[in-house]
């Protein structure tokens, strides 16, 4: 699972940050590692230089082999904040749409061999 980290222009991509937010993602998403292909993070300061709760935002964009990406948006009060929550929304919803496409399978799986109709 490659994990690329993007950072805005008002936040310094410093190394301390880019690791902690990969082992972030490591830790919250190495059960799903085997479907997902590539993490892309975007780390952002929404108001700049001014300080503000909840301003920070880390958008999380998950590929999975065969299917369409899937991402999600938290904000919090600090980096460190949001990229954790974008990780737990990220494993949440690699979850369920996971689970949606097994049921699917079981499903169609279940279904009996469709016959022709004789003439």
């Amino acid at each position: 699972m490659q994990i690329k980290i993007n950072t805005d222009h008002n936040i310094d991509g410093h190394e301390a940050l880019a690791d902690h937010v990969r082992n972030v993602v490591t830790h919250t998403l190495n059960r799903l590692s085997t479907h997902i292909t590539r993490i892309e993070v975007h780390l952002s300061d929404e108001n700049g230089h001014k300080r503000g709760q909840g301003d920070k935002c880390c958008v999380m964009e998950a590929r999975l082999e065969g299917y369409p990406p899937i991402a999600v948006t938290h904000h919090g009060d600090t980096l460190h904040k949001s990229a954790s929550g974008a990780a737990e929304k990220l494993a949440r919803m690699i979850d369920g749409t996971l689970g949606r496409l097994r049921d699917q399978k079981t499903r169609c799986d279940g279904l009996p061999e469709p016959t022709l109709p004789e003439e």
